[in-house]
């Protein structure tokens, strides 16, 4: 990391991938022809190789001794454990993880795939998909990899069939259908003899695409860091010393008060807070909230490694802060926005992996649970389920989790943990558990989220308590009016005159804002899939509450889904409330033009991600009630025109 004030990392330069496949399929020669076709090798571990190899009586030079290292992996002719690889090219840098096919050391594989960008699976073009094949790619999707590279390798063994490579392709895509995969990629390649890995194959003029290397090279990764989220796990507290002896004077004060906590040979007077960023981006200025007390304060100073100070940090980077006022915060804090905070709780819901050979997971087992910087003792509550990783079918009668079984279950902290959905942020989603008597880690997880509360129709103490007072008793009559769009549409400029025009008219009315309402009853949700649709259904329900009660809910959200816009007409029509959806129509590229709050160009820039129009998709309204664009004139005649359209009239 550079000392320069305001510098961004490299991060975008470097690509971490990490190997998957089943044993045998060819994963450490390939990483071995990658590294040598690219010139990558030095002198020195090229001519340990070729001796090696030479004593074993190879021909030529083993290429997979580059990353089996271990005496047993050479002895085996098979990988054990995670070997990283370093190696850059003109355009990119690359850290490379081999790990283990063998079913095993599958615990070795969640290592190296567990900060991997993308994931290079391979399969022999003799065998075919395997289990193991399907394990990796469910653990690389499951472990958020998002970006997936399919090598069918010994292609020369089948004599370059293309309709082999053909039929593997498809038969995977058809399970990788069932995957959270946003980039899938196909290569037929020969590792040992490295036709497609540095350079295009001769033996493939059937296929379109560029080789290994130059795929690596161009993959987009910006867009999947998480730029939004400000997450700092405190990792480490610096507290404040008096000046040491050395470099005593006004100058050696200045110097350390300036450039960090520990420059010019004197501490600061004031106690920082150190941790790796593990999502968002954090400034001088910024206001945060400290978890999980609660306590509200500002940033004064950032500074990195060797003292330096910068004025901005984003995710990836270890910085050490000061803040504005004297807070107790300790290792297992952490800091966040206080418009966006991560999820405090004991209940977990969690997918996890189990790694002993030894034990097995079962309902009521304890462990110590340990996050980014947390840890606590946890209970199983309950096991809903195992994976059959081949058909990746629910085993819902499953009593315990065996070695390289998945399974999803409910876990009870003894205390509250600090969390977001690991499909939102891999570092404070994760965890692993650790058997507290053997103090063997037997688990590795990701929390999907909190435990789902029970619907209040499948519990008997929740009853339905009836009003006495109908609602044609009531002094007007409500209705929701649920106006829909992309970002910059026009939704709440119109929302707002809308809500205008109906006071004046003496109709009682409420703007239900989706950024209001993200301030409060809302503030626990992020922008996953799942917590979008408890956005809406929220929402629905406020606004069907508003509607009984004679008020007209005016309700301006996104809601890009068809889905849950229809089930919140369903939560009015369950109730024979009056549900209005308006669609407002304005094109994508207006919207862009627009860009009121800048998003549309973070979306752009990567800085954003699933953002709706541009990587996350908007499903137009196919029977909307009414349907208003930018041409309808502005935003007083559209409202004008929504109230003679649905015929509401003004107050008697």
């Amino acid at each position: 990391m550079s000392g320069n004030t305001g510098a961004r990392p490299a991060r975008r330069n470097l690509l971490r991938l990490a190997t998957a496949g089943s044993v045998d399929d060819g994963k450490s020669t390939l990483i071995g022809r990658l590294l040598y076709d690219s010139k990558s090798l030095f002198t020195d571990q090229l001519s340990a190789i070729e001796k090696f190899s030479t004593a074993r009586g190879d021909i030529a030079p083993d290429l997979s001794l580059i990353t089996d290292g271990l005496r047993a992996e050479r002895e085996q002719g098979i990988t054990i454990d995670v070997a990283y690889r370093y190696f850059t090219t003109p355009r990119r840098k690359f850290i490379i993880a081999d790990t283990p096919g063998h079913v095993q050391y599958t615990r070795n594989m969640v290592t190296g795939a567990s900060t991997a960008d993308l994931a290079l699976l391979l399969v022999d073009a003799r065998k075919g998909v395997s289990e193991q094949t399907r394990r990796h790619a469910f653990l690389s999707s499951l472990l958020g990899v998002g970006h997936l590279v399919l090598c069918v390798n010994k292609m020369d063994l089948v004599d370059w069939s293309r309709d082999r490579f053909d039929e593997i392709r498809d038969e995977f895509a058809d399970f990788a259908t069932k995957l959270d995969v946003r980039d899938l990629s196909f290569l037929p390649v020969s590792a040992l003899h490295g036709d497609n890995v540095v350079e295009p194959s001769q033996h493939t003029p059937w296929f379109p695409g560029p080789p290994l290397l130059a795929h690596l090279e161009d993959v987009h990764i910006a867009s999947d860091r998480n730029l939004i989220d400000a997450r700092l796990p405190v990792q480490y507290v610096i507290r404040p010393h008096r000046a040491r002896p050395i470099d005593q004077g006004p100058e050696a004060a200045t110097r350390a008060t300036t450039e960090g906590p520990r420059a010019g040979g004197m501490e600061t007077a004031q106690r920082s807070y150190a941790g790796t960023i593990a999502g968002g981006v954090f400034k001088p200025g910024d206001e945060i909230v400290v978890l999980p007390s609660g306590r509200s304060t500002k940033v004064t100073h950032i500074w990195g490694p060797g003292g330096s100070k910068i004025e901005e940090a984003v995710a990836g980077m270890a910085v050490s802060v000061t803040l504005d006022d004297e807070i107790d915060i300790g290792r297992g804090d952490m800091l966040a926005r206080p418009g966006n905070q991560p999820h405090q709780d004991r209940e977990l819901d969690a997918m996890v992996c189990w790694f002993s050979d030894t034990t097995a997971l079962r309902p009521g087992d304890r462990y110590s649970l340990h996050t980014a910087t947390q840890s606590s003792p946890v209970q199983v509550s309950v096991l809903d389920y195992r994976l059959d990783v081949n058909t990746l079918h629910r085993v819902a009668d499953a009593e315990e989790l065996t070695l390289n079984d998945i399974g999803r279950l409910t876990l009870r902290s003894r205390q509250a943990i600090t969390f977001d959905p690991y499909r939102d942020n891999r570092s404070t989603g994760s965890f692993i558990l650790i058997d507290e008597h053997t103090n063997q880690t037997v688990a590795a997880g990701m929390i999907t989220g909190r435990t789902p509360v029970k619907p209040a129709a499948q519990r008997a103490d929740v009853v339905w308590h009836s009003s006495a007072v109908e609602r044609g008793q009531r002094l007007s009559q409500g209705a929701t009016i649920w106006l829909t769009g992309l970002s910059g549409s026009g939704k709440s400029t119109i929302a707002v005159e809308l809500e205008r025009q109906l006071i004046a008219a003496g109709r009682p009315a409420y703007l239900l804002d989706g950024d209001n309402l993200r301030h409060g009853i809302n503030g626990d949700l992020g922008f996953g899939d799942d917590e979008r649709r408890e956005n809406i259904r929220r929402v629905a329900e406020i606004a069907a509450l508003m509607a009984d009660s004679g008020t007209i809910a005016i309700v301006s959200l996104i809601s890009p889904f068809a889905a849950e816009r229809e089930n919140a007409r369903n939560i009015h029509a369950a109730k024979s409330l009056p549900f209005n959806e308006v669609f407002v129509d304005t094109p994508l590229h207006t919207c862009e033009t627009r860009d009121p709050k800048g998003l549309y160009a973070r979306a752009r820039a990567g800085e954003i991600r699933q953002f709706t129009g541009i990587d996350s998709p908007y499903e137009r309204p196919e029977h909307a009630d009414l349907v208003v664009t930018p041409t309808d004139g502005t935003p007083t005649d559209i409202a004008e025109h929504i109230r003679r359209a649905l015929g509401i009239a003004d107050a008697r």
